[in-house]
This record gives C-alpha cells, structure tokens and sequence, in this order.
C-alpha cells in the first residue's frame, strides 16, 4: 500500500514545478511557434523560437492571462527598429502576433511606388533575387527579395510579390509610447498598416524580443511523431539559428 505521503510529496513537486515554469516564462524566456507566413522568408511556418521576456522590461502582458496586477511598464528598455517583436495585438489585447519594429514614437512611415519610407527618406534595399517561392497563406507565390537597409543600419530580408501589391499608402504618424510594425512579407503580412485590426501598438503590448529558432518542422510533409519522414519534415539546419 502506497503512504499518502507519497501523493502529497508528488502533489508538492509538481506545484513548485508549475510555479517555476510560470517564472521562467514569465520573466526569462518564453516560448513561441510560429503559424503564418507573413515573416517568410526569415520565419517559416513551424518555426519554434524563444522570446526573452526581459528585453523591453515587464507588464501585464509578459504574464500568463494578462492579469491586472499592475499598470504601465516597469523596467522599461526601449525596443530598437529592426527588432523582430512578440506583442498583443490592440485590437483584443489577446492575440499574440510577431513582426518587425519599423517606426518607433514620432516617426512617418509611408509606402511610395512600392517603397518603404520613413520620415521622408527611402529606406535602401537591394534585390537579391527574382526567382524565389515563398508561401502566403496556403498559396506558393512568385516573389522578388530584397535586402532592406533600416535607417540605424539594421539589414534584413524583405520579400514582395513580383506585381507589387502593395503600393502607396496613407502618411503614418506614429504616436508617442506607440510603434509601427511590418512583416518580411510584405505583400502577405496584417501589421500596422491595417489600423482597424492592428495598427500602432502601444509600449505596453510589447511581449518580448524574438531571439533564436530552437526547431523547425514543415508539417506539410508530415507531423512531428511521423519519425519515418523526420528526415524531410524538420528543418535541423534552422535548429538554434539566430533571428536577425
């Protein structure tokens, strides 16, 4: 017969379990899939990344459910443009979305005959090929990809679709404590160009900083426990690869 210490030993062990994990999510590092394509070609779909939590400081949101237990942000470091960000889109202050910080408070972001500006200059980008697939939702799409120069010298890939969608666009004016977001995949991406659904993104919805893929799968070829297609389906040469 079992003691029933044993049951309130194990019960102990697995609360103080609980307890450190929701710690180390909450204030070190959290973990993060991703399910779209709008940041191809630099995020796939079935990436698995870590987000470190201490990057921007803390709110309600770099806890589990948001709760209320404080206002504002404490600890507060300022993001840097470029940076690859989780945070909680405005619209529900639920939804968790991921993209690249392109205007930061005071800034004017436009789109002109396809190119990007910020604060009246052309941000320099150069194309580095016109014969890459990338997907856009289930679609696989002709695309052109850029290497895109940010203002403070930050690079990264860019991709648009060989017709150029996307255009012109409005002035936007970024307000204070907010910032303006792209994806990589500009023609196939809902960030801050699209006000009504997520638009400027106030300090206080800023999750965390992106900082590294800890694996990857294309679950197009075969789920994670189909390990006779392991070697097609998960992506070893994205394992601990750096997000810039």
């Amino acid at each position: 017969m079992l003691d029933k210490n044993f049951f309130k030993e194990n019960i102990k062990t697995l609360f103080y379990a609980l307890i450190i994990a929701i710690f180390i999510r909450s204030i070190f590092l959290q973990p993060f899939y991703i399910p779209s394509s709008s940041m191809e070609p630099n995020l796939l779909v079935g990436d698995r990344l870590f987000v470190t939590k201490y990057s921007y400081g803390y709110s309600k949101h770099s806890f589990p459910f948001s709760p209320p237990i404080f206002t504002g942000r404490v600890m507060f470091s300022k993001p840097k443009r470029g940076d690859v960000v989780v945070f909680k889109t405005p619209a529900d202050n639920r939804t968790d979305y991921i993209k690249r910080l392109i205007g930061l408070p005071g800034d004017q972001v436009q789109f002109i005959n396809s190119n990007l500006y910020i604060n009246n200059s052309e941000v320099l980008k150069s194309r580095v090929s016109e014969s890459d697939k990338i997907f856009c939702g289930n679609r696989n799409i002709d695309v052109f990809t850029f290497e895109e120069i940010l203002p403070n010298g930050k690079k990264h890939k860019t991709v648009y679709l060989k017709d150029y969608t996307f255009k012109n666009s409005d002035k936007f004016i970024v307000p204070k404590d907010h910032y303006f977001y792209l994806g990589d995949n500009r023609d196939c991406s809902k960030d801050s160009r699209y006000l009504s659904s997520v638009g400027y993104v106030h300090k206080d919805n800023l999750v965390g900083k992106a900082q590294f893929i800890f694996f990857s799968s294309d679950k197009s070829i075969g789920s994670i426990f189909s390990f006779w297609k392991w070697n097609k389906s998960i992506r070893f040469d994205r394992f601990f690869q750096k997000i810039k």
